[in-house]
């Protein structure tokens, strides 16, 4: 353990300063630290208030005399949230002086500040080389030749020398001395032991090592907490740290003829290594947002090296003196660090915490010595939902009181914290160190009714036994297990989500084997209800109607009530028609109500419609489309009378593209027996008669490839026109 006197010292101001201690209320304390011998000041820990997001708040409060200090440890992960959230409190006339803890520097920058650095796990020779210049006793061994027992000299350094060792030549390394007769090499491997004449250098070796050793013990960090004023009074320490999540596990009663009984409890773990004794406790549903910041850590920022700037020498400057002095109305700004003028109501000396002397930082709470102006700001913050910490001791009841919706059996008292929720554990707890514990929270009949469940997606066949629970208990039921007994007999298990109060919950925990049901899905049908079109772009919306029907069959002794959980397709446009409205409706499901009398069969049809919507661009190349259009009932007669007349253009554009085509075809008949002609010719004789003949053939062909020519140029511009205007009338179409 360390003193009092080193910790005091030895903490960063900053960690001082951020706990509302001023520089000089540090110093001060410091001093009176040097006097303070006095023994530590137990507090236990008197109050636990666990959420169910991963941290715990810890209140520990207990009488002290006169200048005391209270002495606590935690686990280093611990300690940034301790630092981020510590609240002390002196209820008397008295102070907090300071707060101190092991700071720790970053292992490596510590060792490096050491005239020998051992970061890196030097080797023998790799310290010797640090200390060059510095004075040692070397003990030699007795098989080393040539050297005497003990050399002392002076360290000029470390080289490696190529030594024979056999018939073989190795590296080793020489430690280089200037002694008294001269330079000395002495290898490395003869050297028995060493020693620093410098005391100095031998002071600094061993505070390095015990720096590596105080290393490998970092589990634990020492916090103290200093306390000034006289007499005895109340302190009181708080803080938020992690914890394990508290859990809730339920058991429901069913009974006929009454209402069913539901039992709650908590599960709540104490992994800290201090025993909690008759301890106030109490359990927040809820989400605070909650983080972890590195505050313990030294942390060190890179700054750029500038070189300064080289001016030649000036010459004194003069200045003449201000024509006005301050007293004519010209203010000077105050100087840095001068207080600023106290508000008439602050009170130095004020009740607790730092309230002796000088003003206080804004937003800070009474209970500290701050002004009142920001005190719920401070105080919701830091202390949580403790309400005695939070609204004085005297309020505490009367507020619980106020909030509590009801009382939860004769274990907890339950109560609204704006979007929180609170279990106060009516009586003290008593928890064993590394131990848990279950705590009654809930213990109150419920409204609820028997139902059956089905989910064809769940099970195919049966529905499931359930209930329709209505939370009454008062409380806000947390997530977890349900055990359901019927009577005296286990029934099942089923689970939970948050359960706010008054809101009604499906819960199933057994197979409803007395009773099927056999889904059947319909055809199904589709018919197209309306046909528009806008400038070539023709709409046609279809109705879609889909059906599924639920044969049910209870062939059990008693009657049921059946919910029937159909996917609800709101999202892909599916509505209900012709179908009884839901009993419940939720994102994922459509729940149908159904009664069922023993022996009895029933039948539920669910019908949907949607409309489907398609669209499709009139082209060229659309006939087939647009004679489908034409021969629906649903079209109207001026969509029937424009789409008719696009089929005749489209006709006449058709017989234009044939007749081009039939030219086109005799214009390359020509060609090709043209081609035959002219290949004849060559090979016949121009004196034969079959070569006149070739010839007058050709001439012949040649005057009908004008005509056909002519033809072709013609018809092409009029294929051309029909194709725009069949086109220019399908994208104008609209009706």
């Amino acid at each position: 353990m360390f003193s009092a006197k080193w910790l005091l010292l030895g903490v960063p101001v900053a960690g001082a300063v951020g706990l509302g201690v001023g520089v000089d209320q540090w110093l001060s304390a410091a001093g009176e630290a040097k006097q303070d011998l006095k023994p530590s000041t137990v507090l236990p820990i008197t109050r636990v208030i666990l959420f169910n997001s991963g941290v715990g708040y810890f209140s520990r409060s207990g009488e002290v005399e006169g200048d005391a200090r209270v002495d606590l440890t935690f686990p280093e992960s611990d300690v940034n949230d301790l630092l981020k959230s510590m609240v002390l409190e002196d209820f008397g006339n008295g102070r907090v002086s300071a707060v101190s803890y092991d700071s720790r520097e970053p292992i490596a920058r510590t060792l490096s500040s050491f005239a020998i650095n051992l970061n890196g796990n030097p080797t023998f020779a790799g310290i010797i080389a640090q200390l060059r210049g510095e004075r040692i006793e070397v003990a030699i061994s007795a098989t080393a030749a040539n050297q005497p027992g003990k050399l002392t000299g002076t360290i000029v350094g470390i080289e490696k020398q190529k030594i024979p060792a056999g018939t073989q030549i190795t590296d080793a390394e020489v430690l280089n001395m200037w002694c008294a007769e001269g330079m000395r090499a002495v290898k490395m491997s003869d050297i028995q032991s060493l020693r620093f004449s410098n005391p100095l250098i031998e002071s600094e070796f061993r505070r390095a090592l015990e720096v590596l050793a105080l290393s490998h013990d970092s589990q634990k960090k020492a916090v103290q907490l200093h306390f000034a004023g006289e007499g005895k009074r109340k302190v009181q320490v708080g803080y938020v740290i992690d914890a394990p999540i508290w859990k809730t596990s339920y058991r429901l009663l069913l009974k006929d003829q009454e209402k069913p009984y539901l039992q709650g409890w908590a599960m709540v773990e104490n992994p800290t290594d201090e025993d909690w004794s008759t301890v106030k406790m109490a359990l927040v549903s809820g989400r605070p947002i909650s983080f972890k910041m590195d505050l313990y850590n030294p942390l060190y920022i890179n700054r750029p090296t500038v070189e300064p700037e080289l001016f030649a020498s000036l010459r004194p400057v003069t200045y003449r003196g201000n024509f006005k002095s301050s007293a004519d109305g010209i203010a000077f700004d105050r100087p840095l660090g001068e207080a600023r003028e106290a508000k008439p109501d602050a009170k130095p000396g004020a009740k607790g915490g730092f309230g002796r002397g000088g003003a206080a930082p804004a937003g800070a709470s009474p209970a500290l010595g701050y002004a009142d102006d920001n005190m719920d700001a401070l105080k919701k913050a830091t202390v949580a939902n403790n309400p005695e910490a939070r609204y004085g001791k005297d309020t505490a009841a009367e507020l619980a009181r106020r909030m509590s919706t009801g009382s939860v059996g004769n274990a907890a008292t339950a109560g609204a914290l704006g979007d929180f929720f609170q279990y106060t554990i009516d009586h003290p707890v008593t928890l064993v160190r590394q131990k848990s514990a279950l705590l009654p929270i809930v213990g109150k009949d419920i409204e609820g009714t028997r139902v059956s469940i089905y989910n064809a997606g769940v099970q195919a066949k049966h529905p499931l036994l359930g209930l329709r629970l209505k939370n009454t208990s008062g409380a806000h039921l947390n997530q977890g297990p349900i055990t359901v007994f019927e009577g005296s007999t286990y029934a099942g298990d089923t689970r939970v989500l948050d359960v706010q109060p008054n809101e009604e919950r499906l819960l199933s925990y057994a197979i409803d084997l007395g009773t099927e049901v056999d889904p059947k899905a319909g055809a199904g049908k589709q018919k197209i209800t309306s046909i528009k079109a806008v400038k070539g772009i023709v709409t046609t919306t279809t109705k879609v109607t889909e059906e599924t029907t639920y044969k049910a069959v209870n062939r059990s002794q008693t009657d049921r009530t059946l919910l029937i959980e159909h996917p609800n397709r709101t999202s892909q446009q599916f509505k209900l028609v012709d179908t009884d409205k839901p009993a419940e409706d939720t994102p994922e499901v459509l729940r149908f109500q159904i009664a069922l009398k023993a022996g009895d069969t029933k039948s539920f049809t669910v019908k949907e419609e949607r409309d489907d919507v398609s669209t499709i661009a009139l082209t060229n190349g659309a006939e087939d489309q647009i004679r489908y259009f034409v021969s629906l009932n649903e079209i109207s007669a001026g969509l029937k009378n424009k789409l008719n007349e696009a089929l005749k253009l489209k006709g006449a554009w058709d017989n234009t593209a044939r007749e081009l085509n039939h030219v086109n075809g005799d214009l390359q008949r020509f060609t090709v027996d043209q081609d035959r002609i002219r290949k004849n010719l060559r090979e016949t004789p121009k004196e034969s008669e079959v070569y006149a003949t070739y010839l007058k053939k050709l001439s012949d062909q040649e005057k009908e490839i004008d005509a056909l020519t002519a033809k072709q140029k013609g018809l092409t511009a009029d294929e051309f026109n029909a194709r725009k205007k069949y086109e220019d009338f399908l994208a104008n179409i609209s009706d």
